[in-house]
């Protein structure tokens, strides 16, 4: 019933732009937070920038901070992911994920997308 998917994830340029969109059904998300991870090959997988349901408070890692924008939509109920500025070490696997508020990330009241392949050349 619960669905996560994934869109825009395409081959791009180093220095280019991308904006990942995650389409969430299946339930009222109110009180969750929303998140990004991303896999490349040989890593783990990691993640990239979450949100609170209501917009109110946000999360960077580190590496993508000031280039990556995580906002949310909950009238259409999508979680998008706008990344700019890539660099090749930005390629990978990206996974839509929600859970509760209480929660953690790898538990069984998490929510995860099929995920969709960012490529970005040099």
């Amino acid at each position: 019933q619960v669905q996560l998917v994934e869109s825009g994830g395409r081959l791009v340029q180093a220095g280019g732009s991308l904006r990942l969109s995650c389409a969430a059904s299946g339930r009222t998300f109110s009180g969750y937070r929303m998140g990004w991870f991303r896999q490349a090959p040989g890593k783990e997988r990691e993640l990239v920038a979450a949100i609170s349901w209501s917009g109110d408070s946000t999360y960077y890692a580190g590496s993508v901070k000031g280039r990556f924008t995580i906002a949310s939509d909950n009238a259409k109920n999508t979680v998008s992911l706008q990344m700019n500025s890539l660099k090749p070490e930005d390629t990978a696997v990206y996974y839509c994920a929600a859970r509760p508020g209480y929660s953690t990330w790898y538990s069984g009241d998490s929510y995860w997308g099929q995920g969709t392949q960012v490529t970005v050349s040099s």
